[in-house]
């Protein structure tokens, strides 16, 4: 499963003041990695090596770098936030903002503005936190805001369950299917709790961050919203066309 979208477009309608959170969440992530070395489209940090040395020192600088944060070392202390703003590529930052455009307004809507950017900027050092505890001895740089959108996703399970999910699957010919959320993001954990369980702390996805994150957004959901506070889905969230 490459792409798979929630059926927004009525949530959008039912929020009076627009998800403005999300929105500048996408905003400051997209500006951020533009005039970064790692976009390519800032000339000002040359070509070639140059490029290629500025990018190290630039993931170094704000991304997590395990065996620091678990040392305690002052500077170490803030870059799971910093990294929460910064990707390793074009493609890790768009499909981290597709995930965070279609799922985070319905979340925003929810939780109300302030505390959709507390959850999404805890839960994602959380997540971060909780990757570099388990390797604590790596001196491999962890960007990307994906554990924050896990954390997301886990929310978005507990509070939206039945909402309807397209998801294109690459062995049925990228044929879109919908499936209720509960079913498209249950598989989803799954496989990025499998994934984690066999990765380790070298280059590559970060699958723990998405566990983790995933799992401590569900829960302070759960924690957060059950007792009567849970809202049911909008009728017009689960109808109507998928494409946000």
């Amino acid at each position: 499963m490459i792409d798979w979208r929630a059926t927004a477009l009525g949530a959008y309608r039912g929020v009076r003041t627009g998800p403005a959170v999300t929105y500048g969440l996408i905003a400051a992530c997209c500006l951020l990695f533009v005039v970064s070395p790692v976009s390519g489209l800032n000339p000002s940090y040359g070509t070639g090596d140059e490029v290629l040395a500025a990018q190290s020192a630039y993931f170094r600088r704000w991304g997590v770098v395990p065996a620091e944060l678990t040392r305690g070392a002052p500077d170490a202390l803030l870059t799971p936030f910093t990294a929460l703003f910064v990707h390793g590529g074009w493609l890790h930052l768009l499909g981290n903002m597709l995930f965070l455009w279609v799922f985070g307004a319905m979340a925003e809507e929810r939780m109300g503005h302030v505390e959709f950017a507390l959850f999404y900027l805890g839960t994602g050092y959380l997540a971060l936190l909780g990757y570099a505890v388990a390797h604590a001895d790596s001196g491999q740089t962890l960007v990307g805001a994906s554990g924050a959108i896990s954390a997301v996703l886990g929310a978005f399970l507990f509070l939206f369950p039945r909402s309807r999910v397209t998801s294109l699957f690459p062995f049925l010919f990228f044929l879109p299917l919908r499936f209720p959320a509960w079913a498209v993001l249950v598989f989803w954990f799954t496989l990025q709790w499998l994934a984690a369980r066999s990765a380790g702390a070298g280059p590559g996805v970060a699958y723990l961050a998405h566990v983790v994150g995933f799992s401590v957004g569900f829960l302070y959901a759960w924690v957060r919203f059950r007792g009567g506070d849970r809202v049911k889905t909008p009728a017009a969230a689960t109808e109507g066309d998928s494409q946000p």
